[in-house]
C-alpha cells in the first residue's frame, strides 16, 4: 500500500529490540508497517487462534518506517519480525536479500497462484522469495457531488466518468471547475495527478530491459509533468500533499474536490474528513480508466529469533479469508484474484463514498490495470519531481524552469 498515513502515528520501539519470548512463555512477534493496515482486529484474532503468541503492531509513517528500516538492516538490529514494504522500494531489497528471510525455505513458493502474476513476480527473484504480497492500488477517481454541484457541473458518478476519459479532459475540467468556483481547488496536488499519470505506464524513469535512467527521454514523464505543472501554475490545486496534516485538513475543510484515489485511500478519506463529510464523496472511473498506485510486501528479516513463527503470521495475514476482511472493513483492495473476484467483495458499497459500487469499481479497474516498471534507483529519482511539482504551486517556478531542475536533480540523485 503506498504512502497510508497513520491517523495516529505509534513511534512505540523504532529501534528496540522487538522479538523474543516474554516471563509469560509467549513468544513475541512485531508487524511494523507504515500508517494503518487496518490489522488491529486482525491480531487480535490471530492471538486468540494462537494463545502461545502475542503480537504487536508498530505503526510509523512512511517514511520513518522506510528510512528506519534502512538503519535497522544496516545495524543489525531493530526491525521488526514482519516489517512491510512498499512496492517502490522492494527492487532495492531484493538487492540487499541476504538480510531478508528467503520464504520460500518455508513453503512460500507454494502459494504463488495466490497473487496476480506481475504481484508475485514484484516480491521474488529466481526462487527467492522476498515478501508476501497484501493489497494493491487500483485507481479510480475520487469526487466531492456537492462541490461538483456548486459548479453546475454532472454529478452522477457515469456523467463525471464521460467528463474524463483522459487526463487532458481533467485538465480541461479542472479550468470549468475554477471558473464557477475559483475558491475550491479542483485537485489536493499537482503530484496526485502527476504520480496517478505515470502508473499507468509500463515504464516511466527507469527501463525495464536494463534499468538505465530513461526519465530524461521518456514521453510519459514529460507529458505528466507538464499536465499536471500546468494543473498546478494555473492555482488550481490545494498545494496539500497526501497524507500530510495539510491534507487531512483539507479533507476536512473540503478545500478540494477531486483526488485519483487507489482503494486504500478511502480510508484515509473517511479518517480525515469525519462525519460531517460523510455522503458528499463519490467514485468513479480515473481518467485513463486503471493503473496501480502502491501496494505493499511483508517481509521477515534475518535478525528476527523467530522467523518460523514470524512467517506463519505473515502467510496468516495475506491469506484471502484475512484479505476479504480488510477490504469490507477497510477498503484495501487485496492482489489475490480469488478476493477482488468475489462476490461479497465486488458488492461492496459504502455509505460515505454515495453507496458508490466501489468493489465492482476497484476490481474492474484492477483487472485491466498494467504495472509499471519500477527501478532499482525509483525512490531516489521519484522524490525529486515531486519536489519540482512543488515549486511550482509555490509560484518559485514556472513549468519550463521546473522540468529540468527536476531531471538535473534525478541524475545528481544517482551518482
Amino acid at each position: 500500500m503506498a504512502y497510508r498515513a497513520a491517523s495516529a502515528v505509534a513511534l512505540i520501539l523504532l529501534l528496540a529490540a522487538c522479538t523474543g519470548g516474554g516471563s509469560d512463555g509467549k513468544i513475541k512477534l512485531t508487524v511494523a508497517t507504515f500508517g494503518e493496515f487496518g490489522y488491529q482486529p486482525l491480531l487480535a484474532e490471530y492471538q486468540k487462534l494462537h494463545p502461545d503468541i502475542e503480537v504487536q503492531n508498530r505503526v510509523t509513517d512512511f517514511d520513518t518506517h522506510h528510512k528506519g528500516l534502512v538503519t535497522q538492516i544496516a545495524a543489525g538490529h531493530g526491525a521488526a519480525d514482519v516489517v512491510a514494504i512498499e512496492e517502490q522500494y522492494i527492487p532495492q531489497y531484493k538487492a540487499s536479500k541476504d538480510k531478508f528471510v528467503n520464504l520460500a525455505d518455508f513453503g512460500a513458493a507454494e502459494l504463488e497462484k495466490q497473487w496476480v502474476p506481475w504481484k508475485w513476480a514484484q516480491g521474488t527473484s529466481n526462487g527467492y522469495v522476498l515478501g508476501l504480497g497484501t493489497d494493491m492500488g487500483s485507481l479510480a477517481l475520487c469526487y466531492r457531488r456537492d462541490l461538483f454541484a456548486n459548479a453546475k457541473l454532472p454529478t452522477d458518478r457515469a456523467e463525471v466518468a464521460k467528463l474524463v476519459p483522459t487526463w487532458e479532459a481533467y485538465a480541461a475540467l479542472a479550468d470549468r471547475f475554477t471558473a464557477a468556483t475559483p475558491d475550491v481547488k479542483f485537485v489536493d496536488s499537482a503530484g496526485t495527478v502527476y504520480t496517478a499519470m505515470l502508473n499507468q505506464r509500463p515504464e516511466n524513469y527507469f527501463a525495464k530491459a536494463d534499468d538505465s535512467f530513461i526519465g530524461d527521454k521518456n514521453p510519459n514523464v514529460r507529458n505528466a509533468f507538464y499536465l499536471a505543472g500546468g494543473i498546478a501554475a494555473k492555482g488550481e490545486t490545494a498545494k496539500a500533499t497526501t497524507f500530510t496534516q495539510t491534507w487531512n485538513v483539507a479533507i476536512k475543510q473540503s478545500t478540494f474536490a477531486t483526488v485519483a484515489c487507489p482503494a486504500w485511500m478511502l480510508s484515509q478519506i473517511k479518517q480525515a474528513g469525519g462525519e460531517a463529510n460523510a455522503g458528499k464523496w463519490d467514485v468513479t472511473t480515473v481518467p485513463g480508466a486503471s493503473g496501480n498506485q502502491g501496494g505493499s510486501f511483508l517481509t521477515v528479516p534475518k535478525q528476527g529469533q523467530h522467523q518460523k513463527e514470524a512467517y506463519d503470521l505473515a502467510r496468516w495475514l495475506t491469506a484471502p479469508e484475512q484479505q476479504k476482511k480488510l477490504f469490507l472493513a477497510d477498503g484495501i483492495l487485496s492482489s489475490e484474484p480469488s478476493v477482488y473476484k468475489d462476490p461479497e467483495v465486488i458488492a461492496h458499497t459504502d455509505p460515505y463514498f454515495g453507496n458508490a459500487p466501489l468493489g465492482q469499481i476497484f476490481a474492474t479497474s484492477a483487472e485491466s490495470l498494467h504495472p509499471n516498471y519500477r527501478g532499482m534507483r525509483d525512490a531516489d529519482v521519484r522524490p525529486e519531481f515531486g519536489r519540482a511539482l512543488g515549486r511550482i504551486e509555490d509560484k518559485a517556478q514556472n513549468v519550463d524552469e521546473a522540468w529540468p531542475d527536476a531531471l538535473r536533480q534525478a541524475r545528481e540523485a544517482l551518482k
